[in-house]
């Protein structure tokens, strides 16, 4: 089996089985808007390992293209020394603040509205192409990355958790629903993937604070319901499972980058 493949396989294990979506009151792998705009506005006052490796590669007047932009929290924190950026992402309210952020900071913008790769024919190619916390999103990965590459004129800065971002609660799943779930593809896959396409990719590892490790355990709490498919009714019993087994308070980023051969 390819690394392409198994990568698909391990997110096709990380669906939810249908007895218990099919009781979902919510969409359980979406996230707020506002969720995004707060992140946005977190990194453009931190200098983390992708923003100094993207930015290194800038120079002044330079252009960004943010791949699933959200809010723009990989990309704003580039102007300057960028001077424009083309935000793709799927989702119409994602743009909306995106551009809102952007305009807040005086940042030449264009959105499109369009999933990667088939947004790939809609823009150009840019300086620096950023994709941040999507690749576990992607189960065709090989094309969706081909497309980031071919994209770069400079180099191509993707950042994504080590392992999946919802790992940490398999404790809650068997808590709330007595099953084990899968752990899912780890950053390490995907490294696997640029491989097989004839990328080798600089690996950096870092750390971060969980965002949610500072969220009062009641709005915690109604995340957690969300992604676990089940209602406010079990509130109290997602509260005794997280006081047991609470959000780490600091979690592994893999950043990968690299320059046109």
């Amino acid at each position: 089996m390819s690394a392409a493949a198994k990568w698909a396989a391990a997110l096709a294990a990380l669906a939810i089985p249908p007895e218990i979506l099919a009781q979902a009151p919510e969409d359980p792998w979406a996230f707020p808007v506002s969720l995004f705009v707060r992140a946005a506005e977190a990194a453009v006052t931190v200098e983390s390992p992708s923003v100094i490796r993207a930015r290194a590669a800038l120079s002044p007047g330079g252009s960004v293209l943010d791949v699933g932009c959200g809010a723009g929290a990989a990309s704003l924190p580039l102007c300057p020394p960028a001077g424009s950026i083309v935000g793709v992402d799927e989702s119409a309210d994602m743009l909306v603040a995106f551009a809102e952020q952007a305009d807040a900071r005086g940042v030449d913008h264009r959105e499109v509205c369009r999933r990667w790769p088939a947004a790939a024919n809609d823009v150009a190619a840019a300086d620096v192409v950023v994709c941040s916390h999507v690749l576990y999103n992607v189960a065709d990965l090989a094309p969706f990355v081909a497309g980031l590459a071919d994209h770069s004129r400079r180099r191509t800065v993707v950042e994504l958790t080590s392992e999946h971002p919802r790992a940490w609660m398999r404790p809650l799943w068997r808590a709330m629903h007595h099953i084990d779930r899968p752990t899912g593809p780890v950053a390490d896959d995907a490294v696997a993937v640029l491989a097989d396409l004839g990328i080798t990719p600089n690996v950096e590892r870092w750390v971060r604070p969980t965002p949610m490790k500072d969220e009062p355990i009641a709005e915690l709490a109604a995340f957690v319901r969300v992604a676990l498919c089940v209602t406010s009714e079990r509130d109290p019993e997602i509260v005794a499972a997280l006081r047991k087994d609470p959000p780490p308070a600091e979690r592994e980023i893999t950043t990968l980058w690299w320059d046109p051969a």
